[in-house]
């Protein structure tokens, strides 16, 4: 009996583990997410941390030395250019034009005398009163008395320049600085500090660098260096507080020379500064659009990397193939641009590549959109 309930169990064990065995085998692949591969045109948005400055700024600094008297903007105000900022001593000043009006005069006067004295030697002398000698010597005199009318005339105009310059005024509109002076300061032409900074904020420049071989992709992508900055695309200002700005701007200069110790190209982009939001001295990020056309484009995703080289898994009769591929240098964190390693057609695993094993059987029937 016991040796009949040991045939029977024995023959249980054996059929469940064939049941298993076949469920085992006709067990279809896991199910991944799968693209097939497509050419298209892709637009990626690379990003590079810039400066921002005022369309122009400038340090005003006085001309003439003296003690502010009068302080005539607050810090931080719009100004207008032609408005007047400071206000210096002009009472040193307006002595110094009355000084020199006076000595216009005086050399007027003397003018007249040497020119009445010079017209009566050369009546005397054609009557052979006196002699060339007198006659020449009013002549010089004349001369004497015009040149030091001019002189006194360019001291004048020294002086009335002199006093202008107590009215410090903006040379441009613009927004103005931190003022590190006070009324009774005394200030020169050579202060360390500008009495106040005045940026033309109007437009802002931001100011950043590119690797030169990307410069040189762009530039051979529009032909020459003219026509990459006539039609290449707008770019975006990323704000400090991680904030899109508003409005877009365009790239209107490139820097001729690369920096030989960096390897890197200077560029310029300009945005307009509505509202004034943009300040002098600001910084942010760009982000420049790339156009790649008639490519391969995947997504990180379906790739992982080994030995600093990056693999793509391709479905080949249902089951998955590691395959080198060639990455575009430069991405945005989410897609690559396949160079090569990949044709289109071709299958791939669209997520979850670092877990994914050689051979492993692949249902197929799940697939994404390729990217486009």
């Amino acid at each position: 009996m016991k040796m009949k309930t040991s045939m029977y169990l024995m023959l249980c064990s054996m059929s469940l583990l064939c049941a298993c065995g076949e469920k085992k085998q006709t067990m279809p692949g896991e199910k991944y997410k799968t693209l097939t591969v497509e050419t298209s045109n892709q637009t990626l948005q690379s990003t590079y941390p810039a400066s921002l400055r005022g369309q122009q700024s400038v340090e005003i600094r006085p001309q003439v030395s003296g003690t502010i008297t009068d302080i005539r903007i607050n810090e931080g105000d719009l100004v207008r250019k032609g408005q007047v900022l400071f206000i210096i001593d002009q009472v040193p000043y307006k002595a110094a034009l009355e000084t020199a009006l006076a000595n216009v005069k005086s050399a007027e006067a003397k003018l007249q005398t040497a020119r009445l004295t010079a017209n009566s030697k050369e009546e005397l002398f054609k009557e052979n009163i006196v002699s060339d000698f007198d006659r020449q010597t009013a002549r010089n005199q004349l001369l004497e008395a015009e040149a030091a009318l001019a002189q006194a005339k360019a001291e004048e105009t020294n002086a009335r320049n002199n006093l202008s310059y107590t009215e410090v005024k903006s040379p441009v509109d613009g927004v103005a600085s931190m003022i590190p002076y006070r009324i009774g300061a005394l200030v020169n032409s050579s202060i360390s500090e500008p009495l106040v900074t005045v940026s033309d904020d109007s437009q802002i420049y931001a100011y950043f660098s590119m690797a030169e071989s990307q410069m040189l992709y762009l530039i051979q992508q529009y032909g020459s260096l003219e026509e990459a900055k006539e039609k290449m695309p707008a770019v975006s200002l990323t704000l400090s507080n991680g904030q899109i700005y508003n409005y877009e701007g365009r790239i209107d200069a490139i820097s001729g020379t690369v920096d030989e110790g960096t390897g890197v190209v200077s560029l310029r982009a300009t945005f307009p500064n509505t509202g004034h939001l943009l300040r002098n001295g600001g910084s942010g990020t760009i982000s420049v659009p790339t156009v790649h056309k008639n490519c391969i484009a995947i997504p990180q995703a379906a790739t992982y990397e080994l030995q600093n080289r990056v693999f793509a898994w391709k479905v080949v009769d249902g089951k998955t193939q590691s395959t080198p591929i060639t990455i575009y240098k430069y991405n945005d964190g989410k897609t690559y641009i396949v160079l090569s390693g990949l044709a289109e057609g071709d299958m791939i695993i669209a997520e979850g590549a670092g877990l994914m094993r050689e051979g492993t059987a692949v249902n197929t029937e799940s697939s994404t959109e390729p990217i486009k």
